[in-house]
């Protein structure tokens, strides 16, 4: 069939802010398919809040819209755009949702919009618990026993009929948000409420548990004739009860005979048949061992993390396949060099592939380590190896969690056999590693698989692995026999790992297996589609058929690796930028990367991937090989300059700011010296290793101070300590931190504005696009504070002196690429935080905002020495932003139910929105509808804070009772108010008795809450009422310069006409020369 010649304007819708069970795979989704239809003619309208994506930049679709996702805002674009059509199955549950919303709501039909490649009914089928139960009946397909249940009393009825423990399951969510698995009354009465509030439908589902079944899924294609492939067969190694997202999978299915396999495939193309998908699908299956039932859990008719991973596991593009079906072509009509067209393709590749997800537990005081049925994981690797050992260890030391290897972590190897089976009851990120040691200390495969009920070949598999590390250590001290060495290269053990458990220097390792020729060899995978393109992984179980070029010089680019807070998709943007730069150049491209859902592991991005580990020994084996001219580290994050030394010492060339610099930028008293030289005042500090230190530091600077280790990303470990007794706990608690680097103690600023400078530098010349302004004061997480770019209330004589310091330290550090600069005003006078010298998490935003290239500009400098061209940076000209974007920031709060939802120097969101508008007040306003937060216009603010916001709050009450809103607050913030002459009516805490506050925002009462913590010093904790709003879904500010800016936000659009929605494209035309 040729494409559809009745639709010309296609809206995409992305799928917002990155949160927990919505990452960045539909990025990569979104990205793709814009590619596909726009080589196929079709004009695109994309919509997405996300400015952080490579799918939002102004280049990818023709019409950009950077909007909140909800009815209304959609509603405005298509009045204004008028698409023909609309393609909701790449932006995630999302884009499902707002689909399903705008169906509903009339929209689709008054404008015309006909929806492709998911039918709207198909959405309802899919999501809609009962009827998708009803299909599953017609179609005499089993499923686990269930019933809906609309109340909590409904809940009770069906769980007592089928038998505790039960698994709740709302309906239209994602990640598991609101379900769980309950094993008594009284944990399904709270876990149902908070089940049917998360639904969109209000209905949850209560179904028999399956708990220890295996886990299986099948990824699906299909096209408009019917006709159907499946790309991907992928097991769950983790059984049932471990939330897929979590879960540790293999690709292809390890232990499951094709006969199985076989009734599984029949099952799931009769179900996507059923539901008429055109374009992906994921089946999710459960099956028993014991009793050889198969039960289908659900369907996904959308591209999905799982689709990602089955995309960069068989190489076949799922997204990109998905999008040119939509639009009518059929999988004979795709061309494909290895299967003829894309109808006779079948998954069979010589490898196993490996997804192994990554956590954050450790950024969440208070949320135990646990998994179940609702997705925690911020982040995933995918490793590809020849052997189930190979992949697994590759896929170890791709996390980035400072473990080479399986053994030793933590001090799990000082646990007896009982305490480590008595850890393996319940599932945990540290399961695995877990069960490495147990076995080491003589656990038999039966006793692990009765706990974990992980299958017996996974247990051998990994006894086998303990059994040649026990005989690896018999040789500590030196290097092991030839065949052992050569053997356990053969099996996944890292050089790093073998040389911390023998003691030796990794070179050591790595300079006898080069001498024995035992040396990494690179298989291709085939991209399905394309006539001839393939992407690499490393073994050391076969010989090499990587084929290398030398038409061009080659620059190889070091990614981000897994996702994770702190460290997320703004890298990978850079990455892609460089990629894409470089190419036009005229060089040959090598990305090096291990993160499935992104776009820099798309095929096309670079001329050449590498799906690696990014560890020293990967990373030089394919720079040997390839012999780039140089390599690029300062687009990755954290993860490449942490190897930057180690491989500039091997003689590898790293390009743009060297290694040496960045070091610098760390070490505070170097720092330090230099901004003396420059005459730039910095925050007085001090470094400390032991508790003395400390405390005489901080007693000579003052209280309160701001502690921190050296050298992270993210602030992690970072606290504002207010006296002695918490520098005792904070230092006591810091040991493990960073072993032989100091603890960093600074001056706390207080109420100090926050700012931050992006720059780019050629080594003499800095160029600052503009001065991004935080909302929240001094001491909230950079990453985590909403920001207005341009700035709003700074003077111009500090913007100039922030653009003069940024410039000077560019100069003086000899930066040469991208830098970000942290700057706080205290009192009118402009304090250095800190400087990094590397690409930082604002550059897509910067770029956006401003219409300025970054990545690009950066580029050129870093290869000025190759190229020999001059610096792009003399002729940037400052331009005049005529709007204003506002960035806030998205938090999984909801997902950790028991973590109280205060912002601090710590990071801890995981994703971000931007709200764009020629007021600074409504800009705010979107941003924080954007993050699903939208601020109400009238009603009830609650009021309460700690004493030292005393002074502003009644600034803060005074904006919002001339906004009309009726104003409650609790005992000393009520007697401060009242005094100033503002109407307030004065409420109970949860101490004093009641009604109190808790029960009137569980009430419906209030419809806005400002509460600053009270801190250590008090006797009650307060954190209820953060946790109370956001289980009651109420706007809620933590800080009063939040609360000032949307009383401000409030006030403007209270005043004002909504603003016209604009492209990202029309906006850009407004910028010009000052």
């Amino acid at each position: 069939m040729p494409k559809r010649t009745d639709i010309h304007k296609v809206l995409i819708i992305g799928s917002g802010p990155i949160i927990i069970g919505q990452a960045c795979e539909f990025d990569y989704s979104g990205t793709q398919a814009c590619k596909a239809l726009r080589k196929l003619g079709y004009e695109i309208v994309l919509v997405n809040s996300n400015p952080a994506t490579i799918m939002t930049d102004p280049e990818t679709a023709d019409v950009t819209y950077i909007e909140p996702l909800n009815v209304e805002r959609l509603e405005q674009i298509i009045a204004k755009e008028r698409p023909d059509a609309l393609l909701p199955n790449l932006g995630g549950q999302s884009g499902l949702n707002l689909c399903a919303e705008l169906n509903k709501a009339g929209v689709l039909d008054k404008y015309n919009v006909k929806v492709i490649g998911v039918q709207v009914d198909a959405i309802e089928r899919g999501e809609d618990r009962v009827e998708f139960k009803e299909a599953m009946d017609k179609l005499g397909i089993e499923m686990a026993r269930s019933e809906v249940a609309y109340s909590v009393e409904d809940g009770l009825a069906i769980a007592d009929k089928l038998g505790y423990p039960v698994v709740l399951r709302p309906a239209y969510t994602m990640g598991g948000a609101g379900g769980g698995l309950v094993y008594n009354k009284e944990e399904l009465k709270s876990v149902i409420a908070r089940g049917l509030q998360a639904s969109l439908v209000g209905q949850v589902l209560v179904e028999e548990s399956i708990l220890g079944w295996e886990e299986l899924e099948l990824e699906i294609v299909r096209d408009a004739e019917g006709n159907m492939i499946t790309v991907c067969f992928i097991e769950n190694i983790d059984p049932l009860g471990v939330h897929t997202g979590d879960s540790f999978c293999s690709a292809p299915m390890l232990t499951i005979s094709e006969e199985c396999q076989k009734r599984l495939q029949e099952q799931a193309y009769k179900i996507v048949d059923s539901v008429q998908v055109i374009g992906g699908t994921n089946v999710q299956f459960a099956h028993d061992p014991v009793s050889d039932r198969i039960v289908v859990i659900e369907i996904n008719p959308r591209t999905s993390r799982s689709s990602a991973l089955a995309s960069k596991a068989t190489g076949f593009p799922i997204a990109l396949v998905s999008a040119m079906l939509a639009a009518g072509l059929t999988l004979k009509d795709i061309p494909c060099g290895k299967y003829g067209t894309l109808d006779k393709y079948v998954p069979d590749g010589d490898y196993v592939v490996i997804k192994f997800a990554r956590w954050a537990f450790e950024k969440f005081k208070g949320v135990e380590d646990k998994l179940g049925t609702q997705m925690r994981a911020v982040g995933e690797v995918m490793s590809i190896g020849k052997t189930y050992k190979e992949a697994f260890q590759k896929a170890i030391r791709s996390l980035e969690i400072g473990r080479s290897g399986l053994g030793h972590a933590k001090n799990f190897d000082t646990l007896t056999k009982d305490q480590l089976l008595q850890q393996l009851v319940t599932p945990s990120s540290e399961r695995h590693f877990l069960m490495y040691e147990a076995l080491r200390k003589g656990a038999t495969i039966e006793e692990i698989f009765e706990l974990t009920k992980v299958k017996p070949y996974f247990i051998e598999q990994m006894k086998e692995l303990v059994d040649e590390e026990e005989e690896l250590l018999t040789y500590k001290g030196g290097l092991p026999a030839d065949e052992l060495l050569i053997s356990a290269k053969k099996d996944g053990f890292s050089d790093k790992y073998i040389s911390q458990i023998l003691e030796i220097p990794e070179e050591e390792i790595r300079n006898r297996r080069i001498a024995l020729g035992v040396e990494e060899a690179w298989e291709g995978v085939h991209v399905s589609g394309t006539e001839d393109r393939a992407y690499y992984y490393s073994t050391y179980n076969a010989l090499d058929k990587n084929p290398v070029s030398t038409e061009k010089p080659k620059i190889m680019i070091l990614g981000g690796g897994p996702n994770r807070i702190g460290q997320g998709i703004e890298f990978d943007y850079c990455c892609v930028h460089a990629s894409l730069a470089l190419k036009k150049m005229g060089f040959e491209t090598i990305i090096v990367n291990c993160n499935p859902e992104t776009v820099s592991t798309d095929y096309d991005t670079s001329d050449k991937l590498y799906f690696e580990p990014l560890t020293l020994e990967d990373v030089l084996s394919i720079y040997k090989k390839e012999q780039p001219v140089g390599v690029i580290a300062q687009f990755g994050g954290q993860t490449p300059l942490n190897l930057a030394a180690d491989l500039e010492k091997n003689g590898v060339k790293i390009l743009g700011t060297a290694p040496s610099v960045i070091d610098l930028a760390e070490d505070r008293d170097l720092f330090r010296a230099m901004m003396e030289k420059l005459e730039i005042p910095m925050p007085e500090s001090g470094m400390a290793t032991t508790v003395e230190e400390a405390i005489a530091i901080a007693e000579k600077i003052g209280y309160p101070v701001m502690v921190r280790p050296s050298y992270v990303l993210g602030g992690r470990g970072m606290e504002v300590v207010y006296d002695e007794e918490s520098m005792v706990g904070y230092m006591k608690a810091a040991v493990g931190v960073t072993p032989d680097r100091p603890i960093l103690i600074d001056r706390f600023l207080n109420h100090a504005m926050e700012c931050e400078a992006d720059a780019i530098s050629d080594g003499t010349n800095a160029f600052v696009p503009a001065v991004m302004e935080h909302i929240e004061l001094a001491g909230v997480h950079s990453g985590d504070s909403a920001c207005i770019l341009p700035s709003e209330h700074i003077s111009e004589k500090n913007l100039e002196t922030i653009k003069e310091y940024t410039r000077k330290i560019a100069e003086e550090m000899h930066v040469k690429g991208l830098m970000n600069m942290q700057y706080a005003i205290e009192g009118d006078k402009v304090y250095v935080l800190e400087a990094n010298p590397r690409a930082s998490r604002t550059v897509p935003l910067v770029s956006k905002v401003c219409n300025i290239r970054m990545v690009p500009l950066a580029t050129e400098i870093i290869t000025a020495e190759l190229t020999g061209k001059p610096s792009p940076v003399p002729a940037l000209k400052e331009k005049a932003i005529p709007y204003y974007g506002v960035k806030e920031a998205a938090f999984p709060f909801n997902m950790f139910q028991e973590v109280d939802p205060v912002l601090g120097p710590e990071m801890r969101s995981t994703g971000e929105v931007l709200g764009l508008s020629a007021s600074y007040g409504e800009a705010f306003c979107k941003a924080q509808e954007a993050v699903q937060a939208k601020l109400p216009l009238s009603g009830t603010l609650l009021i309460s804070v700690n004493r030292k916001d005393k002074a502003e709050v009644v600034e803060v009450a005074k904006a919002f009772a001339e906004n009309g809103f009726r104003i409650l607050a609790t005992k000393h913030t009520y007697q401060l108010i009242s005094e100033a002459g503002i109407p307030a009516e004065q409420v109970k805490k949860l101490c004093e008795g009641r009604p109190n506050v808790l029960d009137l925002i569980t009430n419906g009462k209030i419809d806005i809450v400002v509460n600053s913590p009270v801190g250590k010093d008090s006797v009650h904790d307060d954190s209820y009422l953060r946790k109370a709003a956001i289980k009651a879904k109420i706007p809620y500010h933590t800080t009063i310069a939040a609360a000032r800016a949307a009383a401000e936000g409030i006030h403007y659009i209270k005043n004002h006409e909504c603003s016209e929605v604009k492209s990202l494209q029309e906006l850009h035309k407004e910028i010009h020369d000052k």
